[in-house]
C-alpha cells in the first residue's frame, strides 16, 4: 500500500474518533468488532449515518426522547422497534440538523432511497452486532425493508462527445482567457489524466492514488487500489499510454512539495491531486461540449457502456470495474442488453423475402 493511501486511512481513523465523541459509549465495542471486515472508511460512513440515527432517537423517540445519545446504554436499544426505524427512513426525507462549517446555521437535509438504504445499512450492521453478541434481546433492523432503489438511466458521452471532450482538453477549446492560460501548463497532464480514466474506467479516488511506480509500460498497465482495499492491475491502450509517457517527461522534472510522494498527478501548487480537483477540471472541460451532466463517474459509465458493447460480456465489465457484485453491473446495464435482445428479434426471419 502506498504511503498516500496508509495516509488517508489514517486520517479517517482519526476522524472516526472524532465523531464517536458524539455517539453512545457502547458504540466503540462495535466499530472495534468490525475493524476485521470492514475498512476504515466503512466504518467511518457508518459513523456519520449512525450519529443521524442517534440524534433523530433525541429529537423523535417517545421514550428516548430528550437522551443524550452520549448517556445511552445498550439496554436502551431494546426500546427501539422495526416502527422506529421505518420512522428514522421517513425522517431522513427531510430534517434540519447542524452544519459543522457553520454551527450557527443549520441546514436542511434530503436524503433519496439510496440515501436511505446507506444509513439502513449502518443502523442494521449495529443492531445485528449486539444481537449476535447477546447484548440486546431483538433485532428490530431485520424486518425492516430496505427501500426501493428506481435504476437511473445512465448518463454516459456517446462517441462524439468523447472525440469532442478529448479535443477540449487538447486543445483547451471553450476555456476562458484565464484558464487557457492554465492550461499551457497543464494540458499533458490533463490529458494522461483524461484519457486514463475513460481507457480504463477507473475511479477518481483510484487515480489520483496512483504513484509514478505503479505504472507498468512493459505491460501497458497501472496497479491501483480498489475502493474495498484489494490492490488490481488495470490496462489500458496505446493511445492512452502515449499521453501518459508524455506526461511524464514533464512529471519527471518536478519535485513535490511533500517529500517522499511519488505522486502521478499533481496539482499546481506540486502536491498529489486532490478527488474534488479532478471533479472540478471533468467539469471544466465537458461544458460546452454536452448539456449532460458529466462528472469522474460519467467517464466511468462511458468506459463500461463502451466496454460491454463491444464484448458482449458483463462479467468482463464487472471485474474492470471492481464491481463486487456482478448484479451491481447488470443493474447499471440493463438498458443496453435489452437493445441487444431487441437487435435479437431482428435476426431471425420466419419466411424468406
Amino acid at each position: 500500500m502506498s504511503t498516500y493511501h496508509e495516509e488517508e486511512k489514517l486520517r479517517d481513523m482519526r476522524l472516526l474518533r472524532e465523531i464517536q465523541k458524539d455517539l453512545p459509549a457502547f458504540l466503540r465495542q462495535f466499530f472495534q468488532g468490525i475493524a476485521q471486515t470492514a475498512s476504515a472508511k466503512t466504518r467511518l460512513g457508518y459513523a456519520y449515518d449512525l450519529r443521524i440515527f442517534f440524534r433523530y432517537l433525541y429529537e423523535e423517540h417517545s421514550t428516548l426522547g430528550g437522551i443524550a445519545a452520549t448517556d445511552l446504554h445498550i439496554t436502551d436499544l431494546d426500546q427501539v422497534t422495526a416502527d422506529d426505524i421505518d420512522c428514522f427512513l421517513e425522517y431522513l426525507s427531510y430534517y434540519v440538523a447542524p452544519n459543522p462549517e457553520h454551527p450557527d446555521a443549520p441546514s436542511v437535509y434530503h436524503n433519496d432511497e439510496k440515501g436511505k438504504s446507506r444509513k439502513l445499512a449502518a443502523v442494521r450492521s449495529m443492531f445485528n452486532f449486539f444481537y449476535k453478541r447477546g447484548k440486546i434481546s431483538a433485532n428490530p433492523a431485520s424486518v425492516v425493508d430496505t427501500p426501493k432503489i428506481h435504476d437511473k438511466q445512465i448518463v454516459r458521452l456517446d462517441v462524439n462527445e468523447m472525440a469532442d471532450f478529448l479535443d477540449a482538453v487538447d486543445n483547451g477549446d471553450n476555456l476562458t482567457h484565464l484558464q487557457k492560460t492554465r492550461h499551457l501548463q497543464t494540458r499533458k497532464r490533463d490529458l494522461a489524466l483524461m484519457s486514463l480514466l475513460l481507457g480504463t474506467g477507473m475511479r477518481v479516488s483510484e487515480c489520483v492514488g496512483i504513484d509514478r511506480k505503479d505504472l507498468d509500460f512493459r505491460n501497458s498497465g497501472v496497479k491501483i487500489l480498489r475502493k474495498g482495499g484489494n490492490e488490481s492491475m488495470l490496462y489500458f491502450s496505446d493511445e492512452v499510454q502515449e499521453c501518459l509517457q508524455d506526461y511524464l517527461e514533464v512529471r519527471n522534472q518536478i519535485e513535490t512539495k511533500v517529500k517522499g510522494d511519488d505522486a502521478l498527478f499533481l496539482s499546481i501548487q506540486n502536491r498529489r491531486i486532490t478527488v474534488r480537483a479532478v471533479q472540478n477540471l471533468v467539469k471544466k472541460y465537458a461544458h460546452g461540449i454536452t448539456p449532460k451532466n458529466i462528472s469522474p463517474h460519467k467517464l466511468r459509465s462511458t468506459y463500461g457502456t463502451n466496454l460491454y458493447q463491444a464484448t458482449g460480456d458483463i462479467y468482463l465489465v464487472a471485474d474492470v470495474l471492481g464491481h463486487a457484485d456482478v448484479n451491481t453491473t447488470k443493474r447499471h446495464y440493463a438498458e443496453i442488453e435489452d437493445n441487444r435482445r431487441r437487435k435479437a428479434a431482428t435476426m431471425i426471419k420466419l419466411r424468406k423475402d
